[in-house]
């Protein structure tokens, strides 16, 4: 049963959150009064008096750190908050006048459609035409057909009518499920951590539609989000979460322009917006071009050069010498893979794959979704073994062993954390592997890996309770408490606030210590940036290129054929003509000769 939570200190009050503008909003569609929430055996209130107004066609990005209620408080908004996750509430929530206590969450749905972050668990139906007419249909609409049909062609998707929905990539399956929610021709979509999992084209590609829904069909669109880059150019206004509760809901430019705010509370400011700051711009760029205009004067002649000439870019037979110096760690020959259709066709999926991974190299693994990033990691566990060629590791042919005994060269850490939790706390995760190979010194490498990674407090922990960033590290920990010789990590960063994300950067920094060879298979273009030494692209289940992260993201040819997006500071750097390309804000603030910007909004 749901009851107002007890009356608390002084730190249960909370800052009026309006809407942004010069007043009270003209047509509010949804408005949250004295919000508190707390969950059932939780010690305080997860909402903390929300008083919160959201206005009829705005395009709202909520942000915040891991942990700051983000997402509780916009599942308020369809009801499942206190009607599914139940537990004590108080104050109330109106969407579009109704009172979403005297509501369901029935009812709701075709008020309020909602994006999950985890959407593939939403896709309940076989095929995409019977995924999207699967809300209306249920509801009893007579016109279910024209809806389905409205919503597929309103996102560009009705060539996939047809299509099973595990034949789907991630990003036409995040647009499938966007459309579902769309054929109940919903006033308001929320959309949780839209890009967390896609390859950075497709993510603006599921921006852009959000764009068109929002300024073409008038649909009030809210997104929890993390990417500031994504939040300036096509957010109206922000709301910064903080501890339960909004420290400010402004328009994107005062936002953006508060960005010292925004980096305090775990949300980094877009290059764009860094820069123009650190010349001391009045209003920051919110977008490349813009900022492109505001440094155009500081370019110092001894800091430009001649435009990166097109041309054939390094692959696999023609990588720098320098990069081949360490011995071979792992190697994969003739390599081809692929599944089985329900048709009984071989979709392929890896084709005539060579690669040489090395000792002391750091290798970013990148490409599209789809592009066989997940498979080719697989196969160097020998969790799968290919159809065609061979794969060692450490020597060892994958064939000649069970991927269980492989595990004593090689880990493999699953994009999903939760996956990796198998006890009830985070010690006795770690101390799995050691404990049943029965490593002679288990306990003390056990205890060395839990403070390497910071997690002594926590060690007691269920790691399904920890945040992402505490996840990340205890995953982390779980590998380098095997030892292996190569270190396989899928989307290390994903979903991630910027403090979460530094942590997980610094220990891959440091990870040389113990492992011989790290690959990341990643979409986050800032790690490539800051942290590879060497990018392998995979295209269509080939290797398309091969070589450093500087000369990918000199090359603008390349990263268009493999729908690769460069850091936004690669972006500005290209377009100013610097040569050899600043990769990362800091080297282009160098490069300049501009003040490294303080993350204190007082002294911008």
């Amino acid at each position: 049963m749901q009851t107002a939570p007890p009356t608390t200190a002084p730190e249960a009050t909370a800052p009026v959150a309006s809407a942004p503008g010069d007043g009270t909003p003209v047509d509010p569609v949804i408005v949250v009064k004295d919000l508190s929430f707390r969950y059932p055996g939780a010690d305080r209130d997860t909402l903390r008096n929300v008083d919160l107004t959201i206005e009829r066609g705005d395009f709202v990005a909520v942000v915040g750190g891991n942990g700051s209620a983000k997402t509780t408080l916009c599942k308020t908004f369809n009801g499942l908050v206190p009607h599914y996750w139940n537990g004590d509430f108080a104050g109330s929530v109106h969407v579009n006048g109704i009172d979403t206590w005297d509501s369901s969450v029935a009812e709701l749905s075709s008020r309020v459609g909602y994006v999950y972050q985890d959407f593939q668990n939403q896709l309940v139906r076989p095929t995409v035409r019977d995924e999207v007419a699967f809300g209306p249909l249920n509801f009893g609409h007579q016109d279910y057909r024209e809806r389905t049909e409205e919503a597929l062609e309103q996102l560009g998707i009705s060539h996939l009518r047809d299509s099973f929905v595990w034949q789907l990539s991630g990003g036409q399956a995040h647009l499938v499920a966007l459309a579902a929610v769309l054929a109940m021709r919903p006033e308001v979509i929320v959309v949780d951590e839209p890009v967390a999992e896609l390859d950075p084209a497709r993510a603006r590609e599921i921006y852009l539609r959000l764009r068109a829904l929002n300024q073409e069909h008038g649909i009030t669109v809210i997104a929890i989000e993390h990417h500031a880059e994504f939040i300036a150019e096509f957010a109206r206004s922000v709301v910064l979460m903080a501890d339960g509760a909004p420290v400010w809901h402004l328009g994107v430019q005062d936002a953006m322009d508060r960005h010292g705010d925004l980096e305090a509370h775990g949300i980094p400011a877009p290059d764009a917006v860094s820069l123009t700051a650190a010349v001391g711009e009045e209003s920051v760029a919110l977008d490349v071009p813009s900022a492109v205009t505001a440094l155009r004067p500081h370019v110092r002649e001894r800091a430009a050069g001649p435009e990166p000439t097109a041309g054939s870019w390094p692959t696999a037979d023609s990588r720098p010498t320098g990069a081949e110096t360490g011995d071979p760690v792992a190697t994969l020959r003739g390599i081809h893979h692929g599944y089985r259709t329900v048709a009984g066709d071989l979709a392929p999926v890896l084709v005539d794959l060579d690669l040489d991974l090395r000792a002391g190299e750091r290798i970013a693994l990148v490409g599209t979704n789809g592009a066989g990033k997940t498979t080719l990691m697989k196969l160097l566990t020998g969790l799968i073994v290919p159809r065609q060629g061979t794969v060692t590791v450490d020597g060892i042919d994958t064939r000649s062993r069970s991927a269980a005994r492989l595990s004593d060269h090689v880990a493999y850490l699953y994009q999903h954390p939760q996956q990796m939790f198998l006890k009830d706390t985070v010690r006795a995760d770690v101390a799995l592997f050691p404990t049943g190979r029965r490593v002679p010194d288990a306990e003390a490498r056990v205890d060395e890996v839990i403070t390497r990674v910071g997690l002594d407090q926590l060690a007691a922990r269920d790691g399904r309770t920890l945040s992402g960033g505490q996840q990340r590290r205890a995953t982390i920990a779980i590998g380098l408490a095997m030892r292996p010789t190569l270190l396989l990590l899928d989307e290390p960063t994903s979903s991630l606030d910027v403090r979460s994300r530094h942590d997980v950067t610094g220990m891959l920094d440091s990870l040389a210590e113990t492992v011989r060879c790290a690959v990341v298979a990643t979409h986050d273009m800032e790690l490539v940036a800051s942290w590879a030494s060497r990018v392998i692209v995979l295209d269509q289940g080939r290797v398309l290129a091969d070589l450093t992260p500087r000369e990918l993201f000199s090359r603008p040819e390349l990263t268009a054929q493999a729908r690769l997006v460069p850091p936004q500071a690669a972006r500005i750097a290209h377009q100013l003509g610097l040569d050899p390309l600043p990769l990362t804000a800091a080297e282009l603030r160098t490069r300049l000769d501009l003040p490294a910007l303080t993350s204190d909004p007082q002294e911008r």
